[in-house]
């Protein structure tokens, strides 16, 4: 077993990704764009300088920063009514507390979204530490805030689980030398991806870590 665990949010704690997936699609119309469905599983996992590239890529009119904080202020307006926790979050979570393991989260999304969805959810007092996209040059798919995260738990990377449900996501985690465990989400994996495991759900990394088969 490792000694770190690094966890995405949006998506893999939390079912959020569907709504910004959604949130996309609504925002085209407001936006004067033509939906692209190809754009929300491209732009998952992203943040920052990479996710207005690539809306820049998709809708090189838009106003980039516009549609993002569109996106995220109609997610945020959802989730005052709560935030949507993924199957076998808790489970994972008290599995590694019992076993020593550090933990953090690794999101692309601000440090305040963040901090609010860990408390609104009451799990934030398992991470040892929380590595914001903002704090990072370069977004997933750069390795950047896995090797940030792992700094913060004072593990080397490769001493530490990432898991991720985007592609994006995967392959940071692969470039910055952690054991990369894809959860799937709204994004099926591709094929050749070379993750350190993938797995349906939470429950069953836990499963398979548990009988040292991951």
């Amino acid at each position: 077993m490792k000694k770190g665990a690094i966890f995405d949010m949006d998506g893999l704690l939390f079912d959020t990704e569907r709504l910004y997936q959604e949130s996309w699609a609504a925002l085209a119309e407001t936006f004067g764009l033509t939906h692209n469905p190809a754009f929300p599983p491209a732009v998952a996992g992203t943040g920052g300088r990479r996710m207005r590239q690539i809306i820049r890529e998709y809708y090189p009119d838009v106003d980039a920063e516009a549609f993002i904080q569109s996106c995220v202020d109609r997610v945020n307006n959802i989730l005052e009514e709560g935030v949507p926790e993924k199957p076998g979050v808790r489970e994972i979570l008290s599995y590694f507390r019992e076993n020593g393991v550090r933990m953090a989260v690794a999101s692309s999304s601000r440090m305040d979204n963040i901090r609010h969805h860990l408390r609104s959810a009451g799990i934030e007092g398992y991470f040892d530490a929380i590595a914001s996209g903002q704090e990072v040059e370069r977004s997933k798919p750069e390795p950047d805030i896995f090797l940030l995260a792992a700094r913060r738990l004072e593990l080397p990377p490769e001493d530490c689980y990432v898991f991720e449900d985007s592609v994006n996501g995967v392959c940071a985690g692969i470039a910055a030398g952690c054991a990369a465990v894809m959860i799937p989400d709204m994004t099926p994996p591709p094929a050749g991806l070379q993750a350190w495991g993938i797995c349906a759900s939470l429950t069953e990394a836990r499963r398979l870590i548990a009988e040292g088969r991951l």
